[in-house]
């Protein structure tokens, strides 16, 4: 049973049909998925969705499709690890990372649009997908839709890391390489939607792609025992993973699947390099400003960012903030990480880091509340960015000499040294 009433116009309300629409034709805003909320609320409860698949589709009736899922059964319901010893170094009690760089089938939260985005254009007839991408959803569609049987055409900046590139094109897609950055391809992609009959997940199939990304935000406050945390600290690209996460928690919130009253915060991480949403947050500005990106986190390198009004809203309306991280900050924060938590993400996943130690030293973030830490995606994809700064092998013959004279005698002068 599917409980989409059909698609919204952010800015002006009008309603639209079910269909592969992403504008309004009145006001040219944004399109989103509406719900039957009274219908939903007479039939959800915790119960039902503790006894759904351990996927994203346990939360199936907050999700826009009207029949069976076509993708993602294996996407989602990622874990919330405890980081006592991270939390131990930054004077946090409950620290936790929501760790969408694992169970994943691509290793990023871009399974979980994928997976909703993959099964809508199948209900709607599409036989090929394509999507712009800066590089975890160009890996995502690839495989969630050669397992779907879809053709693919992914578009992709012509700079990425090679990892995503490798990631993409071992599930045989069309990848095409574009000479410019995202918003580039993302113009090119949008000329092309309007010519050919496909489903481009983050075009025409936008309003309900995004949705996905409701299901983080569900599967924090489930793993938290039904509570939404004090604070949420998410990395921004387009914005829309912070405005998806709080609309999961204001939908718990008003179908009553919450324990607490709702006072997250929620707080956005980007790069110095491009950081359009953070700065209109910092600056007090109402106006998004485009930026040329220039960052290490390419994951996070959208310089006209397509709902950043809206999480400079969300930010606003939950009494969060935001920080802006240098590239030298990213990567001391993917190490920090690692070391801690055993957790090895990547660039997005360093900002997120970075960004969050920054607001807890500016007393945005209170050390009493319970914090979570969005981790997006893993640091196998991105290792390049790292590969400088984290130090290099101890080469030596084999036998115990040569142990003992290089490894074990300069452990003991560097020991020495810092003593």
């Amino acid at each position: 049973m599917s409980f989409v009433k059909g698609l919204r116009c952010r800015e002006c309300s009008r309603e639209y049909p079910k269909q592969a629409l992403y504008v309004c034709e009145y006001c040219f805003g944004s399109l989103e998925v509406h719900y039957d909320y009274d219908g939903i609320k007479k039939t959800l409860t915790r119960e039902k969705i503790q006894k759904g698949p351990k996927s994203l589709w346990r939360y199936r009736d907050l999700l826009p499709i009207d029949g069976d899922p076509a993708a993602g059964f294996y996407s989602g319901f990622t874990p919330l690890v405890k980081a006592d010893r991270l939390g131990e170094e930054w004077g946090l009690k409950n620290l936790y990372i929501k760790d969408d760089s694992v169970c994943h089938p691509t290793w990023s939260f871009k399974d979980r649009v994928v997976a909703v985005a993959l099964s809508r254009a199948r209900e709607l007839g599409f036989d090929t997908v394509a999507c712009a991408s800066t590089g975890n959803l160009a890996n995502s569609v690839a495989a969630n839709a050669a397992w779907a049987g879809f053709k693919r055409y992914i578009f992709i900046p012509a700079n990425l890391e090679q990892a995503k590139i490798v990631g993409t094109l071992v599930y045989s897609p069309n990848l095409v390489a574009v000479n410019g950055n995202y918003d580039d391809v993302n113009r090119l992609c949008s000329e092309i939607a309007s010519k050919y009959r496909w489903g481009f997940v983050n075009i025409n199939l936008r309003a309900y792609y995004a949705e996905g990304s409701k299901t983080l935000g569900f599967e924090i406050a489930e793993q938290l025992g039904w509570r939404a945390p004090d604070h949420i600290v998410a990395p921004a690209a387009s914005g829309s993973l912070i405005t998806k996460i709080w609309k999961a928690l204001k939908e718990f919130d008003k179908l009553g699947l919450l324990e607490n009253k709702l006072t997250t915060k929620i707080h956005c991480a980007q790069p110095e390099g491009c950081s359009p949403i953070a700065t209109a947050v910092l600056t007090a500005s109402d106006v998004i400003k485009p930026v040329k990106p220039q960052t290490i986190a390419k994951s996070l390198a959208i310089g006209n960012p397509a709902d950043g009004y809206y999480a400079k809203d969300v930010i606003r309306d939950s009494s969060g903030s935001a920080a802006i991280v240098s590239d030298e900050e990213i990567r001391e924060g993917i190490k920090l990480l690692a070391r801690t938590e055993g957790i090895f993400t990547e660039t997005a996943g360093g900002v997120t880091v970075a960004s969050t130690k920054r607001l807890i030293d500016e007393g945005k973030i209170s050390k009493d509340g319970i914090v979570v830490l969005a981790i997006t995606g893993n640091g196998l994809k991105t290792q390049e960015a790292i590969q400088q700064a984290v130090g290099e092998a101890k080469f030596i013959e084999p036998n115990l000499a040569a142990f003992e004279e290089k490894v074990m005698q300069k452990e003991k002068k560097e020991t020495h040294h810092v003593g």
